[in-house]
């Protein structure tokens, strides 16, 4: 008979292990999304991914929660989610075609802090000294990646920087939505409105696809779904305080995925930066955690 404590640690061990499957086919999502920045614009991207991952998502949500999850309450929430997502994709995939893959990643990861400031000055919610000395310290660590006023600053870094302020208003938006939805809901409604939107925009910035490339359209759509939904079932099987610090294993595969196709070798600061932005996050992740116990 098996323990309760032994079914415990079986659930973390399979939450650890979706989390990390996960991301690592986001980041060759991200890594496939940079190769094709050099032929087509983000918008046009995005609009193919999204129209090939509907109806992969709808499927899911079907499989997981039922007809109920193809049901909101509040579409214009969903559609305000899908602004959103489109400018906070826009902006890395932006950033993604002027920058390493490795350092683009890393200045991803300070979207939990900005979660943090944000939820202080815009919800008012009660952030305490030890959690803002944890904000200031990722905010560091941004500035060791970016190094501003110094010969080796980069402009584009700043759109990864922008993209984790959007990723940030996108993880406090999921609070307007009615908590009477399921992730399945969320997940096929941003799919669903990051189309419509990109629809909206992609005749401006219309490239003809090239037949050779059509196989890496779908293999961004079926390894970005394949990571959110990876990622999404790792927080039903554990608790995010046990999981969520496997989302910077991130780095790993974009610096692996960054030498096998570019050849890049992120200098020193780079990891220094992500260091000092990772030990914040944690903290902020464990401390929240904290209080809520």
């Amino acid at each position: 008979m098996i323990s309760a404590s032994a079914g415990v640690r079986s659930q973390a061990t399979t939450g650890i292990l979706l989390m990390c499957a996960g991301v690592a086919c986001l980041c060759v999502n991200d890594a496939i999304a940079k190769t094709l920045t050099a032929s087509y614009h983000p918008i046009q991207i995005l609009f193919l991914r999204n129209l090939i991952a509907l109806p992969i998502a709808i499927l899911i949500a079907l499989k997981m929660g039922g007809a109920a999850a193809l049901h909101s309450y509040r579409p214009a929430a969903h559609l305000l989610r899908g602004f959103i997502w489109l400018g906070a994709a826009t902006l890395f995939f932006t950033g993604l075609s002027l920058l390493e893959l490795a350092e683009a990643t890393a200045l991803i990861f300070a979207a939990p802090i900005f979660v943090t400031a944000l939820s202080a000055l815009l919800l008012r919610e009660q952030v305490g000294w030890r959690r803002w000395v944890a904000v200031l310290v990722g905010f560091l660590g941004v500035l060791i990646i970016v190094r501003p006023g110094t010969g080796t600053f980069q402009a584009g870094s700043l759109f990864p920087v922008a993209t984790a302020v959007f990723y940030a208003f996108l993880m406090i938006s999921a609070r307007w939505v009615d908590p009477r939805e399921s992730v399945w809901t969320l997940m096929v409604y941003l799919v669903g409105a990051g189309g419509l939107l990109s629809a909206l925009l992609v005749p401006f910035v219309w490239i003809d696809l090239r037949l050779e490339d059509m196989w890496l359209f779908i293999s961004i759509a079926l390894f970005g779904t394949a990571g959110i939904t990876m990622m999404t079932q790792a927080f039903r099987f554990a608790p995010a305080a046990v999981v969520a610090p496997f989302d910077y294993s991130a780095l790993i595969w974009a610096s692996v995925l960054g030498w096998l196709v570019w050849n890049e070798i992120p200098d020193l600061a780079t990891y220094i930066g992500a260091g000092v932005i990772i030990l914040s996050g944690l903290f902020i992740v464990l401390r929240e955690r904290q209080l809520e116990n």
